[in-house]
């Protein structure tokens, strides 16, 4: 699935947050998109799964208006994974990722075993099995994380919309996390806070400040030591894996005046 925008622009609270913006995700591509805080990322990402409306410009999936498509129909499309997940009913890790079966059945229809099958892979896919019976009210922030993407992958979409995804995991669940997304070959736009996760699993970053697009292309193309400086203010080494091609991001220390 291809999925654009094209000059998307919004307003809250009298705040002009997203300025002209236009991204393009090809099929199967992992496009990331970096930038400080306020900077645009999550607006732009709840403009694209239907959250927010934009002010002006469009979002398409595979050349089609998104407006064009019932909420039913967005979802049976594109999941999503956010980074907040309270809810106020209680509700079994099962039940939670079943939920994700929603969009592929009429009103009031039962799960059946088709359903529970997609559940149990689902769940298996992100080590979570021996979860299945817990109250999900119960489970850490990142357990939590990981049970809301089985339901993203119980929707079996061809696109993933993925908003700060590993924030709240530690680093061996961040690098499973990402990896699983990447081995799905489905095209996914993610909001990414750690410039060497982006590194290591996008295709393509745009970077982003104040509402705009400030450069995007591949990692190698937009992580250098100058973006970063202009994005974040701080200053870094940026390095090359000599084994495997990868950059390896360096902060340096900040210090205050």
């Amino acid at each position: 699935m291809e999925l654009k925008t094209i000059d998307v622009e919004a307003y809250l609270g009298g705040s002009h947050i997203l300025k002209g913006l236009s991204i393009h995700a090809k099929e199967k591509e992992f496009v990331g998109i970096i930038g400080p805080n306020g900077s645009g990322k999550s607006t732009l990402l709840k403009c694209v799964y239907r959250i927010l409306q934009p002010s002006t410009g469009a979002v398409f999936l595979d050349d089609k208006n998104i407006k064009g498509f019932s909420m039913k129909e967005s979802a049976k499309k594109m999941a999503v994974v956010s980074q907040h997940n309270n809810y106020n009913f209680d509700f079994t890790v099962s039940d939670m990722v079943l939920m994700g079966r929603a969009p592929h059945k009429k009103f009031i229809e039962k799960d059946n075993a088709q359903d529970y099958k997609i559940m149990k892979e689902s769940l298996e896919k992100v080590g979570m099995t021996d979860y299945a019976k817990r109250s999900f009210s119960s489970l850490s922030g990142g357990e939590k994380q990981r049970i809301i993407l089985a339901r993203a992958l119980a929707q079996k979409t061809e696109c993933l919309i993925l908003d700060e995804p590993t924030n709240h995991l530690d680093i061996k669940y961040q690098l499973q996390f990402m990896a699983i997304i990447k081995e799905l070959g489905v095209t996914v736009i993610s909001a990414i806070h750690d410039l060497n996760i982006a590194a290591l699993y996008c295709d393509k970053i745009y970077a982003m400040k104040a509402g705009k697009i400030l450069k995007f292309g591949t990692p190698k193309e937009v992580l250098t030591e100058e973006l970063i400086k202009s994005l974040y203010e701080v200053d870094a080494k940026v390095m090359e894996d000599e084994e495997n091609g990868f950059l390896n991001i360096i902060y340096k220390p900040y210090h205050v005046k």
